[in-house]
């Protein structure tokens, strides 16, 4: 006796034939991957996201930086490279890493008398640096269909920041070029989506050619906390800010 397919059954029917194969696929990749993977030592992070430090959290009535730049954050563009150490079974890997990143900004001084921007340009730019330790937990990726991994970082940051206008450095009212660095805590968390999963046949052809094992798209919250260590209000200035990150990242 024939029998007409329901849509939602044959809306699955569909979607089985096409997933079925394709996590199969997957499960096999990962399964001899010992047979095509080069060896992997580090990953390289390309980190992009927006900037705006805390100086003014020092400052709360006066608001220095929001008084110069606005309230608007700034592009920062970063590199950071982890060393995978170690590797924990059916955890991920874990090692120390090292970051760099650049941010800068203009704006305009404002007039003591009227309080309205001038014609003078103002500017600061910001480098931080930081060294963290690295965990992160790839077992899904390496031994499942499911392509994230998730990740973990902290450690000590550190940032070089200068200011200048439009005859040059600036300097403050004993002379000083404005000028300084600033120490800190520095934390983060994300996760990473596998790309390898949307062209594996590309992926080990890069892994073979290049020596490239994965690539990921991450997404990632950053505390970078340069407070000089806790030190007292107005002597150290707050460069360093909590944001999210997002970019590209290599495994080696």
């Amino acid at each position: 006796m024939n029998r007409r397919l329901s849509i939602p059954t044959a809306i699955a029917l569909a979607l089985s034939t096409f997933a079925v194969p394709a996590l199969a696929d997957g499960a096999s990749s990962r399964s001899d991957r010992s047979a095509w993977e080069s060896p992997q030592h580090v990953a390289l992070e390309l980190r992009f996201g927006p900037y705006r430090p805390d100086i003014d959290d020092d400052f709360p009535q006066a608001k220095p930086y929001e008084t110069a730049f606005g309230d608007s954050a700034r592009l920062y563009v970063g590199l950071e490279l982890d060393w995978q150490a170690l590797r924990i079974p059916y955890v991920g890997t874990l090692g120390p890493g090292i970051g760099i990143g650049y941010t800068h900004m203009n704006g305009h001084t404002r007039l003591a008398s009227t309080g309205e921007p001038s014609a003078e340009k103002t500017s600061l730019g910001i480098l931080p640096m930081y060294a963290v330790g690295v965990l992160r937990v790839d077992v899904l990726a390496r031994e499942t269909v499911i392509p994230l991994v998730a990740y973990g970082k902290a450690g000590v940051g550190h940032a070089l920041w200068w200011t200048g206008n439009d005859l040059g450095p600036s300097r403050g009212p004993d002379g000083k070029i404005g000028r300084g660095s600033t120490s800190g805590t520095h934390f983060a968390f994300g996760g990473m989506l596998l790309l390898d999963i949307f062209e594996p046949s590309s992926a080990i052809t890069l892994d073979n050619e290049m020596g490239i094992n994965h690539s990921y798209l991450f997404f990632e919250w950053m505390m970078s906390n340069l407070d000089g260590f806790g030190a007292e209000p107005g002597t150290k200035m707050r460069v360093g800010t909590s944001t999210w990150i997002a970019g590209l990242a290599f495994e080696i």
